[in-house]
């Protein structure tokens, strides 16, 4: 009896964390104010989210090591070169100190978009980012809307479609 009931309370516990974790990779919509802040992009110049006010934007934090990332990375570039003339932009955010790895990366998928260097993850840290790759989007009026934690394949039909509401809006 005693075993029957650790069972299910283990196996309670292990569905609440499988429903947690797969509603963070869903993705979950918001309201609230994105925090601003000014990176150096790999182009050398300052990055400030405030100048973007009226553009829609998808922040994607990421780094050279995160299998995924990489993988995402070349969806991010088609995302963001079909929809740039809507006024949407893509900013990567990369978390890491050493910038090297990830400029190879730039140049070796030929990122259409800025890419930030985050290299004391002070900005990673202002979004609350926990894994990575994480992606929010931001609305034209400088607000967060959706954030989406780690990638699998597919997930960029849902920024598409979060893209097309707010570019709409």
């Amino acid at each position: 009896m005693l075993l029957r009931y650790k069972f299910g309370k283990l196996f309670c516990i292990v569905t609440i964390a499988l429903l947690l974790v797969s509603n963070a990779q869903a993705g979950s919509e918001m309201k609230q104010p994105a925090p601003n802040f000014t990176l150096k992009s790999n182009s050398g110049k300052n990055i400030k989210l405030s100048e973007l006010r009226g553009q829609v934007v998808l922040l994607n934090f990421w780094a050279s090591w995160c299998g995924p990332c990489r993988t995402e990375m070349p969806l991010l570039v088609k995302i963001h070169d079909k929809y740039k003339g809507m006024g949407f932009t893509v900013l990567g955010v990369n978390v890491e100190e050493d910038s090297a790895p990830a400029k190879s990366i730039i140049t070796k998928t030929k990122i259409s978009f800025p890419v930030l260097f985050d290299q004391t993850n002070s900005v990673s840290k202002l979004y609350n980012v926990s894994a990575m790759p994480s992606t929010v989007l931001i609305d034209r009026d400088g607000n967060m809307r959706y954030l989406h934690e780690g990638y699998k394949s597919g997930d960029e039909e849902k920024y598409r479609e979060w893209i097309k509401k707010l570019v709409q809006e």
